[in-house]
Parts: C-alpha cells; sequence; structure tokens
C-alpha cells in the first residue's frame, strides 16, 4: 500500500511541497522563495510562470530528499495563499499579466465605486464579505480593464481565471492539454463572487463586475473522491496521482489542526495573520467586521462555516524591517533584538501598509510607529514589531467573541512565528487564555494532505486525523489586569493615529 501523501503550499513568498506519512509526521520537503513585485506604492504582485517552475521544482525536491518516487504518493492536496488572481489563455498557458496578490490595494477605484453604489455591505448577504480591494473578484475586474488582450480573450471564451490553486492544479493536471480548471468552496468563498448559501457564482454581482462566466473554474468540495484529474508522467512526480483536495491556507490550516466542531479556533501567523471560529453548517453574519467564509466541505457533506478576521501584514513586518530597514539580517533575529529590553517603551507599530483590514477595513489607514521618545531605540522598535501582531491578533478576537457570544477559552496557534516564544507569551499575555502549538506545526500543508488523504480513504475519517493532534508547547498568560489595560488602550491609541491617512481621489 502507499504510503504517503504530498501537499503543495503555494504561499504568499514561497511555495512549498510536503510529504506526510500516515501520522501526520513530514517524511520530505523542499521550498522556495519567489519574487515580490511592487510595481506602485501598494501594488504587489507575483510572476505566475514563476510561481508553476517553482513548484515543479520544489515537489521533485522534496521527493528527492524523502527518497520517494511520484508512485509513493496516494494523492496530492493543495492550498494556497487565497485571493491572489490570474487570468490566463485556456490554448497556450500563458498568462496575460502578473498575479494580482491578495494585499493589493490596485482595485480601490473599484471597491470605492461599488461602495458608494450599493454601500460596504451590498453583497455581504450572499458572499459573507464587505467589498475591500483584499478580494479576487475586482481584481479579475481590473485585469480584464486594464490589459487589453485579456479582455479580448475573455470575450471569446478564450482566457480563463482563478486563484493560486486553480492555477497549479490546472498546470499540475495537464495545463493546455486537458488541465482541470476547477476551484474549492473555500476559495470560491473569497472571491465576493460566490453565493455561500448556494456555493454556486453569482450571475447578479458577476454582471456587476463585468465578468463573463466561461472563465471562472467549477466550484468543487475541499476534499473530493471524484478526483479533478491526475498528475502527468511527464510531470514534477513522474507519475499518475490523483489530485483530490484543495484548501485556503487559512481554511487549511484550521483543517490540519482539527478544528471539526463548533467553537474551535486556530489563529495562523505568516505573511498576515488569520484567526478562523468553526461556526458549523450555517453561516453566521459578523455585525463587528469578520468575515463570513467557507471552512471546508468534505465530499457531498454538508459545508462548514466559519468566522474569520484577517490581518495583512505579520511575517511580512518582520521581513520589512530586516529588508527595508536593514535592522536584522534573518527574521529570527527579531526575537533576541526585543528581548534586549523589558517592554516596549512605550512605543507601538501599526502596520497599517496596505491599509486596515479585520475588524476596521480602512484603506485609507497607512502605517504609523507612535509613542517615540528619546528614550526608544531599535531593541523597543523591535518588541513594538512583534508585539504588533499579537495587539491585531486580539483585536480579531473582540470582534468574535462579540458574533459568536461565546468567550475564546485557548487558541491553536500555527505558521512560522509560531516559534517566536516571546511573541507568544505576549499573545497569551494579552488575551488572557493559554495559547497552544501542536506537535506538527506546518497545519497549512497538513489539512490539504489530509482532504487529498480523506478523498482516496488514505484515513478513514476525521476521527483518525485527530489521533494524529498532539500539543507541543502552552504558553499560559502571565500579565496582570491593569497592565493589559494599559498596553491594549495605547494600541488602540495608535490605531487611531493611521486612520484618515490618505484622501480617496489619491487611493
Amino acid at each position: 500500500m502507499t504510503k504517503y501523501i504530498g501537499a503543495v503550499d503555494q504561499g504568499t513568498t514561497s511555495t512549498r511541497f510536503i510529504i506526510f506519512n500516515r501520522k501526520g509526521n513530514i517524511a520530505g520537503l523542499s521550498q522556495k522563495e519567489h519574487q515580490q513585485i511592487f510595481e506602485r506604492p501598494g501594488w504587489v504582485a507575483h510572476d505566475p510562470m514563476e510561481v508553476w517552475h517553482n513548484t515543479r521544482e520544489v515537489i521533485a525536491g522534496a521527493l528527492a530528499n524523502a527518497g520517494l518516487t511520484g508512485n509513493d504518493l496516494a494523492a496530492i492536496g493543495v492550498t494556497n495563499q487565497r485571493e491572489t488572481v490570474v487570468v490566463w489563455d485556456r490554448h497556450t498557458g500563458r498568462p496575460f499579466y502578473n498575479a494580482v496578490v491578495w494585499q493589493c490595494t490596485r482595485t480601490d477605484a473599484i471597491c470605492q465605486k461599488l461602495i458608494a453604489d450599493g454601500g460596504q455591505d451590498r453583497f455581504k448577504a450572499k458572499t459573507g464579505l464587505p467589498v475591500a480591494t483584499y478580494f479576487s473578484g475586482p481584481k479579475i475586474q481590473w485585469i480584464l480593464d486594464h490589459v487589453p488582450e485579456a479582455k479580448a480573450a475573455a470575450l471569446k471564451g478564450n482566457a480563463l481565471f482563478g486563484t493560486m490553486d486553480t492555477w497549479v492544479i490546472w498546470n499540475l493536471t495537464g495545463g493546455p492539454n486537458g488541465g482541470t480548471h476547477v476551484t474549492d468552496v473555500t476559495n470560491a468563498s473569497r472571491t465576493l463572487l460566490m453565493d455561500i448559501n448556494t456555493l454556486a457564482w453569482d450571475d447578479e454581482i458577476l454582471d456587476i463586475l463585468q465578468i463573463p462566466s466561461s472563465g471562472l473554474p467549477r466550484i468543487v468540495p475541499s476534499s473530493d473522491s471524484r478526483t479533478w484529474g491526475t498528475t502527468l508522467k511527464d510531470g514534477p512526480l513522474g507519475a499518475q496521482v490523483p489530485v483530490c483536495g484543495d484548501l485556503g491556507d487559512q481554511q487549511a490550516a484550521l483543517f490540519g489542526q482539527t478544528c471539526f466542531e463548533p467553537g474551535e479556533a486556530k489563529n495562523t501567523y505568516g505573511t498576515g495573520c488569520f484567526l478562523l471560529l468553526n461556526t458549523g453548517t450555517t453561516p453566521t453574519v459578523s455585525t463587528h467586521g469578520l468575515l463570513t467564509t467557507l471552512a471546508y466541505q468534505i465530499g457531498d457533506e454538508k459545508p462548514v462555516y466559519a468566522l474569520e478576521g484577517s490581518i495583512a501584514n505579520a511575517g511580512s513586518l518582520v521581513q520589512w524591517v530586516r529588508d527595508n530597514l536593514g535592522l536584522i539580517k534573518e527574521a529570527r533575529d527579531i526575537e533576541p533584538l526585543a528581548l534586549a529590553v523589558a517592554d516596549n517603551g512605550g512605543v507601538y507599530f501599526v502596520p497599517a501598509f496596505s491599509g486596515l483590514f479585520a475588524p476596521y477595513w480602512r484603506s485609507d489607514a497607512r502605517g504609523v510607529v507612535a509613542g517615540l521618545t528619546g528614550y526608544a531605540n531599535k531593541h523597543h522598535l523591535a518588541r513594538a514589531v512583534l508585539e504588533a501582531t499579537a495587539y491585531q491578533a486580539r483585536d480579531i478576537v473582540e470582534a468574535m467573541n462579540l458574533d459568536s457570544g461565546v468567550a475564546l477559552t485557548r487558541l491553536k496557534v500555527d505558521g512560522g512565528m509560531i516559534h517566536n516564544n516571546l511573541l507568544m507569551q505576549f499573545q497569551s499575555d494579552i488575551l488572557n487564555v493559554p495559547v497552544i502549538r501542536p506537535r506538527v506545526a506546518e497545519t497549512t500543508a497538513l489539512g490539504a494532505a489530509y482532504a487529498a488523504g480523506l478523498a482516496v480513504g488514505y484515513w478513514a475519517g476525521v476521527d483518525d486525523l485527530k489521533v494524529n493532534w498532539e500539543i507541543h508547547g502552552t504558553w499560559e498568560p502571565d500579565m496582570t489586569p491593569v497592565d493589559r489595560h494599559r498596553a491594549c488602550a495605547g494600541w488602540k491609541k495608535a490605531v487611531d493615529r493611521t486612520l484618515n491617512w490618505v484622501d480617496q481621489e489619491t487611493l
């Protein structure tokens, strides 16, 4: 019997291929970064061909590192940076333009027009989302509006649209030679184009955004025994392996953390920071700035929904300190730099580089460093950088407690930043709940592997997955209520300073 499951983890800064065994342990891994393209302030793009080339490389690399071949894999799952959009030629596979990244604000004029015509929540009853630059649909419209070749192809039915899962799956399963054009319910729920109640593209919204339905992928479950296609023998795996798992990265982390019961939550600390709460098979409409989103769907079972709080800059802020300020040489250097002082010295860093996401949804905001005095130094700034992620997560938890009516009692965490003990302790302190790190921290890729493995019977059901989940470490709160209140009040003041920075006409 085949012993392993593979997962493509196509992230914002890199692409990885991870191979897991039945216990959910890593058997092989390869990772490669791709270029971040900043054409203008607030604009972020990726080269889709570079991403696909890297995907091929990391698949081959992980197999070689593990001493395996593609024939040793029972199935492949895919997880991806959500809301990042590609438009490409269905006959040649050539992208018409760079992939427009989820962080990018170039669609602000489109979004402001949509808001002016019907309010920020005009599509919320159908999509669970506010109108914002974050989501995929306006990005597709922007490409069609600004790339004449893409527009002409779309009108003739020769253009395909998709988020990065769709792009990777299409290429894995043949590309121009019969590649499968699909996206799962979780990724579709982030486009501003899908009705989360019917799980179908909404014709009215497509008409408003002038997006031809002919270019959109087929919406499928996150874990699907009706596999969407197989990899090619002459592809990077050198074998025909079923592709049958697909989840947006944050939903994949929820799945990998085995948060299968309503009320269970996880927070992922990556490029951004994303907190999801399982709300069961009925969507919960947020009244406090959160998103109603699909959590996952297994086969023909009822879909499961979640509330989500999305933060644009977490690990990317540390990268910014490394690359733009040169204060550190490696991302991991931020912790010892911050540990040189006992507190932030009154300094707060609000990284609203692309505006503020949940629960504020303010595209006019821009980043600030507040509370500077002559006493402050690079160590206080480093500490403020780490604390910014924890404060942003607290804003989300406050909104989530109000929406769900249930106070969070513990937080499961994953992502690259959870290895920063200072951050994790401060997160526990500022939330006043235990923070729990699992034994396998690569829960995003693990969730995609679980989805694919369930589809082919590699794991019999979710109970098998729950057995695999184990605690690696726990941080308990150790901050007085007075200190917590004072610290959070300072953060709120700093957030207020970011607002109304950019005039609408210059966005």
